[in-house]
This record gives structure tokens, C-alpha cells and sequence, in this order.
């Protein structure tokens, strides 16, 4: 017999007349305002303008959450959304009857996600005059410690599972099946973690535009 971690815990903190807050959404939040103040004491120690660092949240903000959603609509649900364009815009379910619901975006995708960053970026270093190699490899720092805070919502959602396994840390994801898998959610976000301490090593260590993290990290 195995002991393995049986895992079944609401995505839902709490729900009060429809509206539920989430894990999910409480961690994406929080890996945000993490970055936003990594990323200050970056400008701050390097005397860089902190007007620039709040044109530049306003434009990864939307960049991430418009990508994300958009990544999920397109590539995970198509086939629902192709007929209910309005609600890939908007936080609101039409169900049959003519009821709406609100049910906030549930759907975010993160590589959808990090194609609107890159996107975001490119836009904002072209407007402001921005060095891009500068600003991305500031930003690998702060999207690995975001990655780490997105996996670990999805684990509290219990998605991105991983393949059945009889190791002894293995979970059983109740609200998918009864099988012990790998959870690839942990995994992913200790990687991820990893990367963020790796990388913030690095930027203490090399000085200057020399520094090429971006690419170490991608």
C-alpha cells in the first residue's frame, strides 16, 4: 500500500451571491505584486525613472491578461467560444434561457500569457524608446517568480496534471480521477522558483547591459 497525498481541495476561497473568489485568481494576483516591487527596487537601484515602471505595468497588465485569456479561448476552447465570442471579453456566461452569470475569467492560458508579454513589451520599449535587451532581461527575473506563484493556482485547481505514477509523493487529484500522478503543477513550480533565485543571482553578480539573463531563461 502506498500513502499517497489525496488532494481535493476547492478552487474557490470562498463564494457570496455568485461571486467566488480563487485560489487561482488570489496567486496570479500576488505573483504580480511581487513582480511590480522586484522590479521597483531594480529601478531604484539602478536610478531608472519610476514614471517608465508605471507605464510599463499598465502595458504588461493588459499585455498578460489579454494574452492569457486569449490563449485559452482560442487554443483550449474554441469549439465553445466560436459561438459565444462575447464572453471571451467579458467576465459573464449566457446560459440557456437568456440567464447571465457572472463568473469572472476562468479561462487563462499562461503561454498565451507570455505571448502577450513579449508582445506588451515590444510595444512599450518602441513608444518610450526603451532599450528592449535591457527591459527583458529585468523581466525574466520577475515572470519566473510569477510562474512560480501560477503553478502552484494550478495546482489548487487541479489542472496540468501529470501521468499516473506509484511514487510515493504522487497525488490523487479527486476532482479529476482516482489515480496517483505525478504532480507535474509542484514540479514545474519549484523549477520555476529555481530560475528566479538563479537569475537573481546572476543580475547581483553581472553588471552593466551586459547581462543576457532573457536568453538564459528562455
Amino acid at each position: 500500500m502506498f500513502n499517497f497525498i489525496i488532494w481535493n481541495l476547492s478552487p474557490e476561497i470562498f463564494k457570496i451571491h455568485g461571486f467566488a473568489l480563487r485560489y487561482y485568481s488570489v496567486l496570479f494576483a500576488f505573483g504580480f505584486i511581487c513582480g511590480i516591487w522586484i522590479l521597483q527596487r531594480i529601478y531604484t537601484k539602478e536610478g531608472v525613472d519610476q514614471k517608465g515602471l508605471n507605464k510599463l505595468v499598465l502595458y504588461v497588465g493588459i499585455g498578460t491578461l489579454a494574452g492569457a485569456r486569449l490563449g485559452h479561448c482560442l487554443f483550449y476552447e474554441w469549439g465553445y467560444y466560436e459561438h459565444h465570442i462575447v464572453e471571451i471579453f467579458l467576465p459573464l456566461q449566457i446560459r440557456p434561457g437568456g440567464n447571465i452569470v457572472f463568473t469572472g475569467y476562468q479561462g487563462l492560458a499562461s503561454h498565451g500569457g507570455a505571448i502577450g508579454i513579449l508582445l506588451a513589451i515590444l510595444l512599450y520599449c518602441r513608444k518610450y524608446k526603451v532599450n528592449l535587451f535591457w527591459l527583458l532581461d529585468r523581466m525574466a527575473i520577475v515572470v519566473a517568480l510569477a510562474g512560480f506563484f501560477i503553478r502552484v493556482g494550478n495546482l489548487c485547481n487541479s489542472e496540468i496534471i501529470g501521468t499516473p505514477t506509484n511514487v510515493p509523493w504522487a497525488f490523487i487529484f479527486k476532482r479529476v480521477d482516482a489515480l496517483p500522478r505525478h504532480p507535474a503543477q509542484l514540479y514545474e513550480a519549484f523549477a520555476y522558483l529555481l530560475i528566479f533565485l538563479v537569475l537573481s543571482w546572476l543580475y547581483k553578480k553581472i553588471g552593466g547591459l551586459k547581462k543576457r539573463i532573457f536568453f538564459l531563461y528562455s
